[in-house]
């Protein structure tokens, strides 16, 4: 190899969040790089860097994300390290990347890609049909509200913030009757005792990217490309490829209720879209399929006819 392995002495520096998720997608990927290189734990330095996101002031006074800034908000400040060299990579969840990176960044590297399904999280109920007429339900997550909505006007949808923790506390505070978490997430944290329900793609449609972990770099570092290309998982990048690029043309934000979601199949590639309205008034999907190759031309096609079908003020608030 033409570039020096981290080593205890020099270690690579690995960005991320603060949260138990975040930590632990963090040490997955420091175990991938430690196999794929036979190198100890101590050739990594884990970086904990404080989001917006992560604002606690922010968190606990429930304000909806559009009121806070969505773009970047759980990533400017490890993007910002990223590229003042205090960290040598850094680890995302997917589906809270903005599409375009900041200049002399890549995200080329994906892990392979967890359960992409939503999880229904209840003490006391099994599933979204099981809730009584005009039950509270809690999230922060504009797709899962106007999804619910969609399917359960009845419902009082309140503002759910926080990590994985701190929204199964309100739960058991009684705040709401239930909420939704990603079956993503209670897996990397071995979650096992908490009572849900997965909820299948086909009545609830995930998250752009849901259950997949990215890992960015500088566009120049040799020695990261290289490490990170041993540990990366094709079949994940040919689908987040293709909803990245159903996410982009849509313009895809925190404010705009989007659900995606790609599948293989030997050679071809399914892509299922939905967009809605914000209140959940209106729901407009699509499903195609085509050669893997074809994955993001064939999701930009998809974005373009469901903006036609909604037309323009389709995502404006009520």
């Amino acid at each position: 190899m033409s570039y020096d392995l981290p080593s205890p002495t020099a270690p690579l520096k690995i960005g991320t969040r603060g949260s138990p998720l975040a930590l632990a997608q963090a040490y997955e990927t420091r175990a991938r790089l430690g196999a794929a290189f036979d190198l100890p734990e101590d050739a990594f330095e884990i970086v904990v860097i404080k989001t917006t996101g992560d604002d606690r002031t922010l968190i606990d006074a429930d304000r909806p994300l559009k009121e806070i800034g969505n773009k970047g908000l759980f990533t400017k400040e490890i993007e910002e390290a990223l590229l003042d060299a205090r960290i040598d990579i850094a680890v995302h969840s997917m589906k809270d990347m903005p599409v375009a990176q900041p200049d002399g960044l890549l995200l080329d590297c994906y892990l392979p890609r967890e359960d992409v399904r939503d999880a229904f999280v209840s003490p006391t109920h099994q599933g979204i049909a099981d809730l009584d007429q005009g039950a509270v339900v809690g999230t922060s997550s504009l797709r899962r509200k106007a999804q619910l909505l969609n399917r359960r006007p009845d419902l009082q949808v309140v503002e759910f913030r926080g990590n994985v923790q701190t929204r199964l506390k309100k739960l058991d505070d009684g705040v709401a009757s239930c909420t939704f978490l990603a079956m993503a997430g209670l897996n990397r944290l071995s979650m096992d005792d908490v009572p849900k329900t997965a909820i299948a793609p086909e009545d609830m449609l995930p998250a752009v990217a849901q259950g997949a972990i990215g890992i960015e770099r500088r566009a120049a570092d040799s020695r990261a490309a290289a490490m990170l290309e041993a540990i990366h998982d094709t079949p994940t990048g040919q689908r987040l490829a293709a909803e990245r690029a159903f996410l982009a043309t849509l313009d895809g934000s925190c404010e705009t209720p989007i659900a995606g979601l790609a599948e293989l199949d030997d050679g071809t590639l399914r892509l299922r879209g939905e967009v809605l309205r914000p209140d959940g008034s209106e729901s407009i999907t699509d499903d195609r399929s085509g050669p893997i190759t074809d994955g993001p031309a064939l999701a930009v096609d998809m974005a373009r006819d469901l903006l036609a079908r909604a037309g323009e003020g389709f995502f404006d608030w009520r």
